[in-house]
């Protein structure tokens, strides 16, 4: 006996789901709203200083070459003439920091992420980034109390030995001529500023050199690398544009620096490369912090627009730093 089969049931509808009233429709909307009044109001912050430096900097860098010639600070000099041995100090003892620093923390770096078992990379990744947390004045005392004493024999010898002697009686004067104790003189800032932007360099490359696939080192090492050919060929080509950002975010900090230079240097307004001579060079920084509580009128003016230049030169090079990363964002581990 047939069996009549029943027809086929219409499928059900899905439940109508009012947009309106989504579960977490809401707080979406709210934290797109916030993150971005957020970055609307960061940069409303960089123009608000941009506008304050400039209108503020703006009577001194249209002031006449004779109305500077009060001003004592300035020692007669017209606006220009006495900043750009300023920023000759500041850019040459950031790259003295940079060299002595950079080597030092992608050593670091490789040492923590491919080298150190993982408990002394723990606490050595901590120390690390400890270092960052210290105020700038303990490294000013640290490098007063410290580092001039160790350095001293070192710039001593410098100065002295037969082949500086050598050149400046055949070629003239070098880098090492005219040293004079105590060590109060650019090149121990530059090595104040080096041990201030280590953590920084080192955090990032250290970050940097951990992202790197494990595929690709562990196909170099079954080509038969050794593990520094490993690191030569796959984790430095991969934290190359990682490693340029560290040390432009390291050259920022060391330009903006303040307290440490102030302390550990004696001041002077020379463009000239005698690193070891005292009174020959200023940064920017440490010139507006020693000369801004007796300043008064133009020479405050004066001031902010020294200052307007360090701002103009360190954000020039974080934009540098960030279009190195945009350009090589998909194969770089510092996206």
């Amino acid at each position: 006996m047939a069996v009549a089969e029943s027809p086929p049931s219409e499928p059900e509808a899905p439940p109508k789901v009012r947009v309106g009233r989504t579960p977490g429709r809401l707080g979406n909307r709210v934290f797109q709203g916030i993150s971005t009044a957020s970055g609307i109001f960061i940069l409303i912050i960089l123009a608000a200083v941009a506008i304050f430096l400039l209108v503020r900097a703006w009577p001194a860098l249209t002031a006449a070459s004779s109305e500077f010639e009060d001003i004592g600070f300035m020692l007669g000099r017209d606006l220009w003439s006495w900043v750009w041995p300023l920023l000759f100090g500041t850019a040459i003892s950031s790259v003295i920091a940079l060299v002595v620093a950079v080597p030092l923390s992608i050593g670091i770096g490789l040492f923590i992420s491919h080298y150190a078992p993982r408990r002394l990379a723990q606490g050595l990744g901590y120390l690390i980034d400890l270092l960052a947390a210290i105020p700038s004045v303990i490294f000013g005392l640290w490098g007063i109390q410290w580092l001039q004493p160790l350095v001293s024999p070192l710039f001593t010898w410098l100065s002295t030995n037969p082949a500086t002697a050598w050149l400046e009686e055949n070629v003239g004067p070098t880098i090492f001529t005219g040293y004079q104790a105590p060590a109060r003189n650019i090149l121990t800032a530059g090595l104040v500023l080096a041990i201030m932007i280590l953590p920084i360099i080192t955090a990032t490359v250290r970050e940097v050199f951990l992202q790197t696939p494990r595929l690709h080192e562990e196909a170099s090492l079954a080509l038969g690398a050794t593990r520094w050919e490993m690191i030569r060929q796959a984790v430095l080509p991969f934290g190359r544009s990682g490693l340029i950002s560290a040390t432009m975010l390291g050259l920022g900090r060391a330009l903006g620096e303040t307290m440490a230079v102030l302390m550990v240097l004696s001041p002077g307004y020379l463009i000239n490369f005698y690193l070891l001579q005292p009174g020959q060079h200023q940064s920017i920084a440490a010139n507006i912090a020693s000369h801004f509580p007796e300043a008064s009128g133009l020479g405050v003016d004066a001031l902010i627009a020294s200052g307007l230049i360090l701002f103009v030169m360190t954000f020039g090079v974080n934009l540098i730093a960030r279009w190195i990363i945009a350009r090589r964002a998909e194969f770089s581990g510092a996206n």
